[in-house]
């Protein structure tokens, strides 16, 4: 029986299926495909993010199976979001629905307050990256986002998480546009302004928002995963009824 494709796609953190633990479950129904972005290994040393480069994935993991383009439905997070809304501008005949966990696509919404507060705090930081340690990026920027103070990395895995975190392009940088006629749920954890910000862009321009707890990771909640399951049934529904 032919799986219509969900393809997810990671932020900051862990990545890949670790990503992405309660929505493991969804492989049971869909084609469910969990991306790496660019730079992001278990092994390999990371490297700059690139916004091209994540989109050229995603794009890839949805136009060949072996049999051609078929499309997909596609779940991201965060910095994720950023690829996900770049790669369904460029081909929205691939992407069946789109959905939203707490996107950090800051480039909309960076001349309203909470955006502007949040780059003005950060971009200083950001600006100087490249002259940090990874470890005094990594303790500076929790300090600045969290409010809280982290411990210095430890093991190889926390060392080059601390890494890819300094090398993340700042994401008001990103080339964002609207994406035309394509199903689109933001989900936020109603914790953060920024977000709630973001949505309430995005639910203007027609999306559909959705509130689950979990802080930045709603998708983690039972709540959050319902919204999510809910959301791509329809979607793939309507998605059968068009094929």
């Amino acid at each position: 029986m032919f799986k219509q494709r969900v393809v997810f796609v990671h932020g900051a953190g862990s990545f890949g299926a670790a990503a992405w633990p309660r929505q493991h479950g969804l492989a049971l129904s869909y084609d469910a495909l969990f991306l790496r972005r660019h730079g992001y290994d278990p092994v390999a040393e990371p490297v700059e993010s690139s916004f091209e480069e994540d989109a050229g994935i995603l794009l890839r993991s949805l136009a060949d199976d072996g049999r051609g383009a078929v499309g997909g439905h596609v779940v991201a997070h965060a910095q994720g979001a950023v690829a996900a809304m770049m790669a369904a501008v460029e081909r929205p005949d691939l992407v069946y629905s789109l959905t939203l966990v707490e996107p950090a696509c800051l480039s909309l919404t960076a001349e309203l307050p909470a955006t502007a507060a949040h780059i003005a705090l950060m971009k200083p930081l950001l600006d100087v990256r490249h002259q940090l340690s990874d470890d005094d990026f990594q303790r500076e920027f929790v300090r600045r986002v969290y409010a809280t103070d982290l411990q210095h990395p430890a093991t190889v895995e926390e060392k080059r998480s601390a890494r890819r975190l300094r090398l993340q392009v700042p994401p008001w940088e990103a080339p964002l546009h609207i994406v035309p006629g394509v199903p689109t749920l933001v989900l936020t954890g109603g914790w953060e302004p920024l977000y709630e910000e973001i949505a309430g862009y995005l639910r203007e321009t027609g999306a559909l928002h959705r509130t689950a707890a979990g802080g930045h990771r709603p998708q983690d909640s039972i709540e959050g995963d319902r919204i999510i399951r809910s959301f791509i049934g329809d979607a793939s529904r309507v998605q059968a009824r068009a094929s």
